[in-house]
């Protein structure tokens, strides 16, 4: 199940832990809005997904998956890292379940501080569109996920500060804080059946 942490501020070897103050998965979505879910490995395989998982795609509109696997094999591989690792923004929202290996997904909070999601298989995260984050696989430099999407697939980053001007990002922090007040709830679903 997914670790979080605030970070430091060391800029040497992103693939390092950079553990400053751990924080638990509460505090984490209420201060990004970010959604954690949890299903057990062997209720994700694709020819026997659970209905918790199934629910979820149809409650949220999801139609389009696909899979991503980062590892040093893949092609230009250290470029996508750069990209990956990008302070960036998306106009619609980044689900990622993890079927196997592990990584980091930085999110800013809502005081802009960076927070660590180690995520591990079986995690799935959704970061809500506008959300600031960067992706990083940790020292096993290995991760399989899959990339669930509503409609046909979208995937491009506006990268920080150009992101500071998009609606999406006016949606997010408008959702976040509303009158001056922090509103985002505790998304954090365990779905076990």
């Amino acid at each position: 199940m997914v670790q979080c942490w605030y970070m430091d501020d060391r800029k040497e070897d992103p693939q390092e832990d950079h553990l400053l103050e751990e924080v638990d998965t509460v505090t984490l979505c209420n201060k990004t809005g970010v959604e954690v879910w949890y299903f057990h490995p062997d209720q994700i395989r694709a020819d026997s997904e659970c209905p918790s998982l199934i629910k979820l795609k149809k409650d949220r509109g999801y139609t389009y998956e696909d899979e991503i696997k980062v590892d040093p094999t893949m092609e230009n591989y250290e470029n996508k890292l750069k990209t990956f690792f990008a302070e960036h923004l998306h106009s619609d929202e980044e689900i990622r379940l993890v079927l196997e290996g592990s990584g980091f997904f930085d999110v800013r909070d809502c005081d802009d501080k960076w927070m660590r999601i180690h995520v591990f298989p079986g995690d799935l995260i959704i970061l809500p569109a506008g959300i600031y984050h960067r992706f990083i696989p940790d020292k096993q430099n290995f991760i399989r996920a899959r990339r669930l999407f509503v409609g046909e697939p979208i995937w491009t980053p506006i990268n920080r500060p150009d992101g500071d001007k998009h609606p999406s990002r006016k949606v997010y922090v408008d959702h976040l804080y509303r009158n001056g007040e922090q509103t985002a709830g505790n998304n954090i679903i365990e779905a076990m059946s």
